[in-house]
C-alpha cells in the first residue's frame, strides 16, 4: 500500500502532515487528515496509536478489528471525508455496534466531532410497537448458559452502548472500565480485578465480544412472565433448566419488561427472532401456566396442549405444583 493510497485515504494530501501514531491527539484542523494517515499506518503494520488505549476502555486487538473496519469503509466511501463531520459520521456508522465509550474516546483521540454534536444529529428511536404494558425492552449480548439459574429465570446482558443504557452509565464504571484497560495493558491484573469488582458491584461487567473485544454491559436478572417451572430439586427441575439452556444459550434475545418482582428481577417475555420461549417451554410441558399471576389464554391453551400429550413433567399422573412447593418448605422453616 503506497502513498497513492494514502491520497485516496486523505481525499486531500498535504506535504505538511506531522502527525504520528505515537504521538498526542491532533488538533482539529487536522484531524480529517490524522485519521487517514493512521489508517494508511495501520494498512501498512497493523499497527495502532500507541496512546489511543488512554483514551477507550477496549483490548489493543479490539482497537486493531476497529481500524481494520475503518480502513474498509475509507476505501469504499464515495467521495472520502474531506471533513471532521464527515470522517466522524463515518466512525459512528462502521462502529455502530461498538461500546460507546470506545467510539467516542476514538472520536476525541482525533478531535473529531462526538456523536450528539453533529449539526443532523438525531436520538435513535426504535419502533414503538410493543404490545401494551410493557415498559421497556432489552436486547441482549449472547446468553451463557452458566447465566440459566433454572427453568423460569437467567440472566442477561445488555452492550451499554445500546441507545437506552448509554445515558446511564455511572461515571464511575466508565472510569473503572477504562481503568481496568490500561491495568490489563499494563498486566497489573491485581489492580485489573479490583476495578472489575468495582464495575460488577454497580451492575455492570466487562465481557469478552466475538472479536475479544471489550463490552462493557449491564447486568439484568430475568424472570420468565406468566410460567412456573418446576424448582431444581423437584422432578423435572433439572429437565426444565436443561430446557431452557437449549433455547437460550449463545443467542441474543429480545426481552419485553412488565415490571419487577419482589426479588428485583425484570419479568417479562423473551424472544429469540420469532420464537417465544415460554410457548416453548410450555408445549414441552416444562412449566406450568402461572395463572395466579398472568390470565392470558394463549398459556392456558399450550399448557393444555402439553397435558393431553402428556410430555415433560405432564408424564406424572400428579405432579406438584412449584408455589405449592414452595409454600409448604417455607411453613416448614
Amino acid at each position: 500500500m503506497g502513498n497513492s493510497l494514502f491520497k485516496f485515504l486523505c481525499g486531500k494530501f498535504s506535504d505538511q502532515l506531522h502527525h504520528s501514531s505515537a504521538a498526542a491527539p491532533p488538533a482539529a484542523t487536522d484531524a480529517v487528515s490524522a485519521l487517514a494517515h493512521d489508517l494508511h499506518h495501520f494498512g501498512v503494520t497493523s499497527q495502532v496509536p500507541e496512546r489511543l488505549s488512554h483514551h477507550v476502555v477496549s483490548s489493543k486487538k479490539a482497537q486493531a478489528n476497529w481500524y481494520r473496519k475503518l480502513l474498509d469503509a475509507w476505501k469504499e466511501s464515495k467521495p472520502p471525508p474531506k471533513t471532521p463531520e464527515a470522517a466522524s459520521r463515518l466512525v459512528v456508522q462502521t462502529l455502530k455496534r461498538h461500546q460507546r465509550a470506545d467510539v467516542e474516546g476514538l472520536l476525541a483521540y482525533y478531535g473529531l466531532p462526538l456523536p450528539h454534536t453533529l449539526p443532523d444529529a438525531a436520538p435513535v428511536v426504535r419502533p414503538s410497537s410493543k404490545p401494551e404494558g410493557v415498559k421497556y425492552e432489552l436486547h441482549t449480548l449472547p446468553v451463557d448458559a452458566r447465566a440459566v439459574a433454572d427453568g423460569d429465570t437467567i440472566t442477561v446482558y445488555v452492550d451499554t452502548a445500546d441507545p437506552r443504557e448509554s445515558a446511564n452509565v455511572p461515571r464511575g464504571v466508565h472510569e473503572a472500565a477504562i481503568e481496568r484497560a490500561g491495568a490489563r495493558a499494563a498486566k497489573d491484573y491485581n489492580k485489573a480485578d479490583a476495578l472489575h469488582k468495582i464495575v460488577m458491584d454497580a451492575g455492570y461487567r466487562v465481557i469478552a465480544g466475538a472479536n475479544d473485544e471489550e463490552i462493557l454491559a449491564r447486568k439484568y436478572r430475568i424472570r420468565l412472565r406468566g410460567i412456573d417451572a418446576p424448582e431444581s430439586s423437584m422432578p423435572f427441575g433439572k429437565e426444565a433448566k436443561e430446557a431452557l439452556v437449549k433455547l437460550v444459550q449463545g443467542k441474543c434475545l429480545k426481552v419485553l419488561v412488565y415490571g419487577d418482582d419482589r426479588y428485583r428481577r425484570c419479568v417479562g417475555d423473551i424472544y429469540f427472532n420469532s420464537v417465544y420461549i415460554q410457548e416453548q417451554m410450555l408445549k414441552k410441558g416444562l412449566a406450568w401456566h402461572y395463572v395466579a399471576y398472568d390470565q392470558r389464554p394463549e398459556l392456558a391453551k399450550w399448557e393444555k396442549e402439553a397435558r393431553a400429550k402428556r410430555v415433560g413433567l405432564w408424564a406424572s399422573s400428579h405432579p406438584e405444583k412449584p408455589w405449592e412447593w414452595r409454600k409448604e418448605r417455607r411453613n416448614a422453616t
